[in-house]
């Protein structure tokens, strides 16, 4: 499918030059189908070509059930693909993307664990010694504000010190890739924007390839260097590839008050509008998209 021509789009700018190096993740032709009880099928993405280059944050919205969470398993190779296929760094991959890692938007935390070691049991198989596992996970849980409360469990953690100490755990391996699917969507909006902003200051400081699925329009123009829209599901498409011209560094609460971000957030919301009322007129009534107006 062809993307509509648009000074933001990303694909069509034939000015944009390829980038020299191999992406750090890219999805070719790719087709998910999944087999259903009965001998039906569901196909799930078709002809899914996206590519995310070193360092380039990347965002992907669109309507519930439209495969957004089943591009990101595509990409940690939790999926095989039907057709196409999933490289990472120019190497085709096969089994789990170990160069990856992923945050999902249900909590992962032990509860029998404290907050130090549910962040130093992600060094477990990597075989790394007890006491500087140790040393890593006090850094981590400092560097995103949980210095205080490496001793405290799960239950005693509000909902946004628990994304904290997932994020620790995730990024204490030092992935050179990291897949987030909706890892703010439980918490409250102001927890979502000290979140938002301590995500980027974490990226900033290395610049890995991140793939960030969310519902929050706004967000995800917040925080990406582009914003792919996905078509309704099933057999989902991507529609659309904005590029997000804002300056960074970035507030989150303060680039939502410039002129620049309302105005790719009505281009964006004129591809993703369209897709939304599709997944209403297939009987998806439960779809919402926040920050976005009709």
């Amino acid at each position: 499918m062809a993307l509509p021509n648009h000074p933001h789009q990303a694909a069509g700018a034939a000015a944009l030059s390829a980038p020299s190096a191999a992406p750090a993740v890219a999805l070719c032709g790719l087709d998910i189908t999944f087999h259903l009880e009965g001998g039906s099928r569901y196909q799930a993405v078709t002809g899914i070509d996206l590519s995310v280059a070193a360092g380039e944050f990347v965002s992907v919205v669109g309507p519930t059930g439209c495969g957004k969470s089943t591009l990101l398993n595509a990409a940690a190779g939790l999926l095989t693909p039907s057709a196409g296929t999933v490289t990472i760094f120019g190497q085709p991959l096969s089994g789990l993307n170990r160069r990856a890692g992923y945050l999902f938007q249900a909590d992962a935390l032990m509860p029998w664990k404290t907050s130090l070691d549910n962040v130093k049991v992600a060094l477990e198989p990597m075989g790394v010694a007890d006491a500087e596992a140790d040393r890593r996970a006090r850094e981590w849980l400092a560097r995103v504000g949980l210095r205080a409360f490496v001793d405290r469990y799960p239950h005693m953690l509000s909902g946004g010190q628990r994304k904290r100490v997932a994020l620790a755990q995730v990024l204490i391996r030092d992935p050179e890739i990291l897949l987030m699917d909706e890892p703010f969507g439980p918490l409250d909006a102001q927890t979502r924007q000290i979140m938002g902003n301590l995500l980027l200051d974490l990226w900033s400081r290395d610049k890995k390839a991140l793939i960030f699925v969310t519902h929050d329009l706004e967000e995800a123009i917040a925080l990406s260097d582009r914003v792919v829209v996905m078509s309704a599901g099933p057999a989902a498409g991507i529609v659309a590839d904005y590029r997000v011209p804002l300056p960074r560094p970035r507030d989150i609460a303060e680039i939502r008050l410039e002129k620049a971000f309302h105005e790719i957030h009505r281009d964006i919301w004129a591809s993703l509008r369209v897709e939304v009322q599709k997944a209403y007129a297939m009987g998806d009534g439960r779809e919402l998209v926040e920050g976005a107006t009709p």
